[in-house]
């Protein structure tokens, strides 16, 4: 199982807040703007975080961004509706998915299926939440079908993973070098 230290624990959250509020409601990334990291850090968080406070805490982080870019920032509201709810589950999905690689990590080649697998079905279970609960629930969309639900899910579902898998391995890239930083001052003493 992957533990940490509490300071570790605070500095990792503080990174992951930092990297949600330079990140958020930039829906495409372009020379200006990074891709979102949110979905990537409710997984990341649940990986490393054991405080259950973390969850509800990035929760009221992304909600108070998105609140305060629409009301100060002059970003459009056409997002928020009745299906913005459909968030808890779709970013649960991702903390969960981090929560069960937690308990199966090592740092070994063994890891790396777990860690697609958590990946994947965390991430098609969010896509299926945020964009299924906005096309069916959201108002925006006139008499919506399933037939129509599953050609956005094809033209949104890459662009979803590209994302996460953007941030997903950027943080693997991180983690491995502190690992074997970690290890090479172990091996020295």
């Amino acid at each position: 199982m992957l533990t940490f230290s509490k300071t570790n624990q605070i500095i990792i959250a503080v990174m992951l807040v930092a990297i949600v509020i330079m990140t958020r409601g930039h829906h495409f990334a372009s020379v200006n703007s990074l891709p979102s990291a949110s979905v990537a850090v409710f997984f990341l968080a649940g990986l490393y975080l054991s405080s259950r406070f973390a969850f509800p805490a990035l929760l009221a982080l992304c909600a108070g961004l998105d609140f305060a870019a629409i009301t100060y920032g002059g970003v459009s509201s056409f997002c928020v509706t009745p299906a913005y709810g459909f968030l808890l589950p779709a970013y649960g999905a991702m903390w969960l998915a981090g929560r069960w690689f937690a308990k199966r990590y090592s740092f070994s080649p063994k890891a790396i299926l777990p860690l697609a697998a958590s990946i994947a079905v965390g991430a098609s279970i969010s896509q299926l939440f945020s964009s299924g609960g906005f096309y069916f629930f959201g108002g925006r969309y006139p008499d919506p079908t399933f037939a129509v639900f599953g050609e956005r899910l094809m033209k949104y579902f890459p662009m979803h993973f590209e994302n996460v898998a953007f941030w997903l391995g950027t943080a693997a890239v991180v983690h491995i070098a502190f690992a074997l930083i970690h290890q090479s001052k172990h091996s020295e003493v």
